[in-house]
């Protein structure tokens, strides 16, 4: 095996297959037609055959392979294949409706479509729209859909026409990894990253866990190859950017990974699946997906060994002090571990505590500060409200969005940086205090409140199973703060009890001057919070009243 020359990913883990390729890759043990394994250098021969059949269907460098569908060998197939080809793999939410697949799709050029079975009949009433979506390819998932019926080739039969041969052209540092994000507000936006800064910004971090840096890329193979094998289970969507992540970095780390192609978490079989295969890691995205779980392990304890598992990690949302203190009782041998990082951020560092009042506390590296509104660094300890903002290896922007670019990634005083909006003050000691999204902020008699810190707090009160926290209109103190509450079965919080539990651990503006109940959470695929909708649950009531 030669050393690669570059950081491209493709590069990357074709050198780790070269010395490790007997391992495990990917495991999916409730696949549709039956359990589904195979080691990296059989996933690499399909990823291989992939990307020749996409190149015959006249995908080249630069052209965008938008993979839509649940979790599954074929979603991490098709997006080392887009890479082999200096390709572009776009991630698509299989919950959009037709109007935000077609934007998504017509916004990002895409000239394949790699999916689930499932959705080729919703593509093919678009596919008239889109003129540059030339190729889509559809794999089996369980569904009765007739690919051919619906425009769509079957993948397994792509595959089988195609060679498994790595006989690609050279590649660059600065081909191009494209994550598409939510966000809080408006229609989604593709971050672009060149595979040079994301893998010395995330991946790397994520291969080498967190140890020292690596200095040159054929270190990747070398620490992959002295690595003892380990299985990973990443739990959230692979279309989320904490999940393609950790897939990426289990590839190139050597790692076993799990995958559940169900349609929807289930708690259960979540656990049967880390205790059949001896998971020895795990990642979720914050409580949306961690509360539902310990919940139900909590009943059911007995009925999983989980001996292997030593470590929980979860990216994207940071978990709440009451989760973290039930994974305690529940699971007392196993780190619960929050990761900070945002599409526009990569991974930037790892949780060191709480303050007093229990706001998540990180430590990063120099590469990350929090910078006041003039654009300086504020100073530990000085109790200043800045942004968080980093720079080294950041992304270029937004796809198509020279505006926004030039709002989220700006150069100040002769730096580059990316400021995606989240508030926060550097403390004595250096570390970090992340305060919440400005975007989503609550201003209540001209005092500034974060939904995030609320919310935390609320998930500790025992008749709380999940809370999202508004602002509302209010006509003496410009908006107050409101709680979108699951109960607890069975329970039925008022606002006297929850303003009560709130006040008594933060200060009393912050604490919820209105609740509304509902039955279920609506959040986004990654567990994110969805803002617009717990607001309108608000205004409704409102309305009522």
């Amino acid at each position: 095996m030669s050393e690669p020359k570059t950081w491209n990913l493709a590069d990357l883990f074709e050198s780790v297959v070269d010395v490790i390729g007997e391992r495990p890759a990917v495991v999916v043990p409730n696949a549709h037609g039956g359990r589904r394994e195979f080691t990296l250098a059989e996933l690499e021969a399909r990823a291989n055959r992939l990307a020749h059949a996409l190149a015959t269907r006249g995908v080249g460098p630069g052209d965008k392979v938008a993979v839509y569908g649940y979790n599954g060998n074929e979603w991490v197939e098709a997006q080392w294949a887009a890479w082999k080809l200096r390709a572009v793999p776009v991630n698509v939410n299989y919950r959009y409706v037709e109007g935000e697949l077609q934007y998504l799709l017509d916004n990002s050029d895409a000239r394949a479509v790699v999916h689930g079975a499932e959705f080729a009949p919703l593509l093919e009433r678009i596919r008239g729209d889109l003129p540059d979506l030339a190729t889509a390819i559809g794999w089996a998932d369980g569904t009765d859909v007739d690919l051919d019926a619906a425009g769509s080739e079957d993948f397994e039969t792509v595959l089988a026409g195609s060679s498994p041969e790595r006989d690609f052209e050279e590649r660059s540092n600065d081909d191009l990894y494209i994550l598409y994000t939510g966000g809080t507000t408006g229609m989604p936006k593709g971050v672009m990253w060149t595979h040079k800064d994301f893998f010395l910004s995330t991946i790397g971090p994520i291969v080498t866990a967190l140890g020292e840096p690596i200095e040159r890329p054929g270190e990747v193979a070398e620490r992959a190859a002295a690595s003892s094998p380990a299985v990973g289970f990443p739990v959230a969507p692979l279309m989320h950017g904490a999940a393609q992540w950790t897939s990426t970095g289990n590839a190139l780390q050597g790692t076993k990974m799990l995958l559940s192609a169900a349609r929807k978490m289930d708690p259960l079989e979540v656990w049967r699946i880390a205790a059949d295969d001896k998971a020895m890691v795990m990642n979720l995205v914050g409580d949306a997906q961690a509360r539902p779980l310990v919940e139900a392990l909590a009943e059911k304890r007995d009925d999983f060994d989980l001996s292997s598992l030593f470590l929980i990690s979860s990216g994207g949302a940071i978990l709440s002090p009451a989760v973290k203190q039930r994974y305690a009782e529940v699971l007392p041998n196993v780190i619960m571990y929050d990761a900070l990082g945002a599409s526009e951020t990569g991974y930037q560092g790892t949780h060191a505590g709480a303050d007093d009042q229990g706001r998540p506390q990180f430590t990063f590296g120099d590469h990350t500060i929090v910078l006041d509104d003039q654009g300086n660094p504020t100073q530990p300890g000085d109790g200043v409200i800045g942004r968080l903002a980093r720079r080294g290896h950041i992304p270029l922007g937004y796809y198509k969005d020279e505006k926004k670019t030039a709002e989220t990634f700006p150069t100040i005083n002769g730096e580059r940086w990316v400021i995606p909006g989240d508030m926060a003050v550097t403390e004595a000691d250096g570390t970090i205090t992340l305060l919440g999204r400005g975007s989503v902020s609550i201003n209540s008699g001209g005092e500034k409140i974060y939904p995030e810190e609320v919310e935390l707090v609320l998930k500790g009160h025992p008749d709380v199973f999940d809370a999202v926290v508004v602002g509302v209109p209010d006509d003496r103190w410009g908006e107050r703060v409101t709680a979108v509450v699951v109960a607890r079965e069975g329970s039925s919080p008022s606002v006297d009890d929850l303003h009560e539990f709130v006040k008594g651990k933060i200060a009393g503006y912050k604490a919820p001057r209105g609740v509304v109940l509902v039955d279920e959470m609506v959040r986004s695929p990654s567990g994110k919070a969805d803002y617009r909708w717990a607001k309108s649950q608000a205004l409704a009531q409102e309305s009522d009243d």
